[in-house]
């Protein structure tokens, strides 16, 4: 089966990373090009650092890395810009992944070998590296879920997601525009709804290089917004 295969990556001041994340993943889309139209999309969002012009020059020899830059809009806002993006030009499947190394590919085909099974198929971090706080956070939000939207899920965040276009489409426009937690939503509205999903585990490294932009301030602000986001798009459920 031909099936088109967009591969969306946020990437914000990740120079320390950037080139040897398209080193390991662009064999992927290339292993998986069998539509001739398949791509990794990698976007800049407003880097401050010479994220962009690696970027470039790294696309210089691949066709099939798209290198697109927009102001800086946060990880939501720019995932939600890429989802939009891929859906336009005619991707069959969306792959979402984080450029900070912190993910395997090695570990993508067998999502990509269930994919006919599932509407969507998520990345369950059962043993993260990346710190306590950071697990105390995704259950804290997993905890929220459960008693907002009723739903029981192990990993609600997790950068690793293989998901039919159509799926996507289906959910994106229920969000604000810019929303900044948008694969959360994503996992709420497939599990709310019954989409046939499924979580496997993934390995999760500690980021590989560079400097993480969320920070404890960060994520309690963040959280506080959530909430309230939430609780309104439950009333629209």
């Amino acid at each position: 089966m031909s099936d088109t295969l967009f591969i969306i990556v946020p990437a914000y001041n990740e120079s320390a990373n950037i080139e040897n994340f398209i080193n390991d993943w662009y064999p992927v889309i290339e292993n998986h090009n069998t539509s001739g139209q398949s791509r990794l999309v990698i976007i800049n969002d407003g880097s401050k650092d010479n994220t962009e012009e690696i970027l470039k020059k790294c696309a210089a020899n691949r066709p099939l890395l798209v290198p697109l830059t927009k102001p800086n809009g946060g990880h939501g806002d720019t995932l939600l810009f890429g989802y939009s993006y891929a859906i336009e030009h005619g991707a069959d499947y969306i792959f979402q992944t984080d450029s900070d190394g912190q993910t395997l590919p090695s570990e993508f085909d067998s999502f990509w070998e269930d994919r006919n099974k599932f509407d969507a198929i998520f990345g369950n971090r059962t043993d993260r590296k990346d710190g306590s706080s950071r697990i105390f956070v995704e259950k804290t939000l997993c905890f929220i879920l459960r008693m907002i939207f009723g739903i029981k899920v192990p990993d609600a965040n997790a950068p690793f997601r293989l998901m039919k276009s159509s799926t996507i489409a289906k959910y994106i426009n229920k969000m604000p525009q810019h929303y900044n937690l948008p694969n959360v939503m994503l996992v709420t509205y497939c599990k709310y709804y019954n989409d046939r999903i499924t979580f496997k585990p993934i390995t999760f490294r500690p980021r590989q290089g560079g400097v993480n932009s969320i920070n404890i301030k960060s994520i309690v602000k963040i959280g506080q917004k959530a909430l309230k986001d939430f609780k309104e798009m439950k009333k629209a459920m």
